[in-house]
């Protein structure tokens, strides 16, 4: 096994909360090193919504001009039944005040434009792909990360600090928790896709779809390459109430034959559900999970960001944007000196308790958002209102950074 000098940081995990705390280090400029398993990162995935206050921090890292060029402004979130009757819509982004947008874009899309500006602005070998993390253990004045490699074998990393940023499934989170950090499946069973349309509305509005029985549909545009067209890259994803199995979390090959009887009774008149299914190239299946928020997340030099730290449902599209602001709120304690356990503990003090509010106003509105699905209809519209008026006011209470 070799031990090889690195750097003052290393994170392991080259998703989109591992390398915006590559990028955020680095314009503090404090030096990191990225650990990801897979050997080959490309644009793989679906689509994701960025939100304004973490569109804000990563436009000050340099990427508004690639976000732009990229994702799609949203302006609305429409919910509308199964019959295509408009219940509530609520302005999102700049349309709703804020001085950044909500931009949909896609998740492979977004992790390589990170990748591309963690390797211009920190070099090549600032990410090591292929090197996967498999435990640590702290020394007297850092951290010693073992982790393997198919094809050079175990290999250790030191750093004055551990970034744990490696997923639902972090080794990480296993060694600081051992037997916690246990998924919660939300018996919900999501197939995901995305079609390229003539249109889709106004090319950015989301549509939030529900039915009696709970099943749902979620679609929004979210490629301006294809808008610059005339053409709208939709990504949608149907969500049915059914048993899952919490150690069922990756992803796998979905089929149209076993999503598409839930909606043979939908008619949103402007959209052909079957159509927009059946003509996706490609079809993902998962369950919705979540994971009970952490009392502590790390100790010493070790520590936890994005889904590793606060698992939580789509519900409410912050998965990715809380790992934004954890990725931003850990570079300003680091960058402000002194001790780095004591640096890390306040990054933990500032995120943890905004996360586990998030967490938990996930779960409590998609609850709620099917109790309306299964009421009276003609109160829903003023329903909806509220329950997105509370979810709003919980998460912009906990948005800023710092």
């Amino acid at each position: 096994m070799s031990t090889q000098d690195t750097a003052d940081i290393v994170i392991a995990g080259a998703g989109i909360g591992g390398l915006s705390a590559a990028l955020a280090l680095h314009a503090h400029g404090i030096r990191a090193l990225v650990l990801e398993a897979v050997d080959d990162i490309r644009p793989l995935g679906v689509g994701i919504n960025i939100q304004p206050a973490a569109i804000a921090e990563l436009t000050a890292l340099g990427l508004g001009d690639a976000l732009a060029e990229t994702g799609i402004p949203t302006r609305e979130h429409r919910y509308l039944d199964n019959r295509g009757t408009t219940l509530w819509a609520e302005p999102r982004g700049i349309a709703a005040g804020h001085s950044s947008p909500q931009y949909s874009l896609h998740r492979g899309e977004l992790q390589v434009m990170l990748l591309n500006a963690v390797r211009q602005r920190l070099g090549d070998d600032a990410v090591r792909t292929g090197a996967q993390v498999c435990g640590f253990e702290e020394t007297g004045g850092g951290v010693r990360v073992h982790a393997h490699s198919r094809s050079t074998g175990a290999a250790a990393f030191e750093g004055a600090a551990l970034i744990g940023a490696d997923g639902a499934r972090s080794a990480v989170l296993a060694q600081l928790h051992p037997g916690a950090g246990k998924i919660s499946p939300g018996g919900v069973r999501m197939w995901r896709g995305v079609t390229e349309m003539d249109e889709f509305l106004d090319g950015r509005t989301m549509i939030l779809v529900n039915d009696r029985k709970t099943t749902r549909i979620i679609a929004y545009p979210m490629s301006a390459r294809h808008s610059r067209r005339g053409k709208a890259l939709v990504n949608w994803v149907c969500i049915v109430s059914m048993h899952t199995d919490a150690d069922d979390v990756q992803s796998r090959a979905g089929s149209l034959e076993d999503v598409l009887p839930y909606y043979a009774n939908w008619d949103l008149g402007w959209l052909d559900i079957a159509d927009l299914l059946s003509r996706s190239e490609r079809i993902l299946t998962y369950p919705m999970v979540d994971r009970d928020p952490l009392p502590v997340w790390g100790r010493g030099r070790v520590t936890l960001l994005g889904d590793a730290a606060h698992l939580m449902y789509p519900i409410g599209a912050n998965g990715g944007s809380q790992a934004i602001l954890d990725a931003t709120t850990l570079a300003i304690e680091l960058a402000a000196g002194g001790d780095i356990p004591a640096a890390l503990q306040r990054y933990e003090a500032v995120r943890r308790p905004a996360t586990t509010a998030i967490v938990l106003a996930n779960r409590n509105m998609d609850g709620a958002e099917r109790a309306v699905a299964q009421g009276d209809r003609g109160d829903q519209g003023s329903a909806l209102a509220d329950i997105t008026s509370s979810y709003r006011a919980v998460v912009e209470r906990h948005q800023s950074a710092n």
